[in-house]
């Protein structure tokens, strides 16, 4: 989006900088090109640890997600204006990038789960209504916020699976398991991005705050609620089995547990954003990612090999 001059110096009123260090931000991440071909008959329903309720929240993540990630591709191309710093305007274009990939790569798979009979139509037109009529009439310093939030909590949750990577492994739909595994991998690569740029233009404590719960409530209520219909909408006999009835508790362990599951265990991690002097480097994942890039990147017998095709680094524009 073009900026006019009026618009420009009225948006500067509107975040009071505080100044901010960049010192914690990551090297420059590039852009990777990949191609899955999804499968619809090769769809796994039970991806996740055998469990069809916990998948099912998967399958509704990655149909929301694809919302989600175009608010954050237009909220930082909008603000990339804003930024001074060469670097960091480099990063953002990266984080654009990377997401533009990841909505293209989500839709391509919720096609496919679509054709299994998976309620894709349903949760696009829900998701919607969300975006349309909610957090896509924000203004722009929540938006900002919101996106800040939103890229914590997938960096969270990429941290979980990157330490966790034999829940992967417990399903032989190798397509999913590799759009998981690389979509973990980028948004723990670009999981600063999103704050830096928060801090950089806004560092207002009570906004990012306010961002903050928008995103806790949709990614770990409304979509937790949506996918309890799945498994009934892809077959009805499951409100009569006796098994399903049973995986409902396992699900939820898995998922919410405070042991193990994927939220519950990361509960110090999630609250750990309203800290007033959180950043999300503060929860180093470098090793994991030197990990990640080797073995999902090896050509000869990487996970995502088959599936890669291109990648590049934007210019550093000074």
């Amino acid at each position: 989006m073009l900026l006019t001059q009026p618009l420009k110096k009225a948006f500067s009123k509107v975040f009071s900088s505080a100044p901010f260090s960049l010192d914690k931000q990551s090297e420059i991440i590039p852009i990777r090109h990949m191609k899955f071909d999804f499968e619809p008959q090769k769809i796994d329903y039970k991806f996740y640890m055998n469990a069809e309720l916990a998948s099912a929240y998967f399958a509704s993540l990655s149909i929301f997600l694809t919302f989600g990630e175009d608010l954050v591709i237009d909220t930082a191309r909008y603000h990339r204006d804003f930024i001074k710093d060469p670097l960091l305007k480099q990063r953002v274009t990266s984080l654009i990038g990377q997401e533009a990939i990841h909505s293209k790569m989500h839709n391509e798979l919720n096609d496919a789960f679509e054709q299994v009979d998976l309620p894709v139509k349903l949760f696009r037109t829900w998701a919607g209504w969300v975006f349309e009529y909610g957090f896509n009439r924000l203004p722009q310093p929540m938006k900002l916020s919101l996106m800040a939030g939103i890229e914590h909590f997938t960096a969270v949750l990429a941290e979980y699976m990157m330490n966790h990577e034999q829940i992967f492994f417990d399903s032989q739909d190798e397509k999913q398991r590799a759009i998981w595994m690389w979509h973990m991998l980028e948004e723990s690569e670009h999981k600063d991005i999103a704050y830096d740029v928060f801090q950089t233009l806004s560092n207002n404590y009570a906004l990012r705050v306010a961002g903050f719960f928008p995103a806790l409530i949709t990614i770990l209520v409304l979509i937790s609620a949506a996918s309890i219909l799945v498994p009934f909408y892809r077959n009805p006999k499951n409100l009569i089995s006796l098994s399903y009835w049973r995986d409902i508790p396992h699900s939820f362990k898995l998922i919410f547990g405070l042991k193990d599951g994927v939220y519950g265990s990361s509960i110090k991690h999630i609250f750990d954003y309203l800290r007033p002097d959180f950043h999300p480097n503060d929860h180093d994942t470098s090793a994991f990612l030197e990990y990640y890039k080797e073995t999902l990147l090896n050509p000869e017998n990487g996970v995502l090999a088959p599936y890669f095709t291109k990648e590049f680094i934007p210019a550093l524009r000074v």
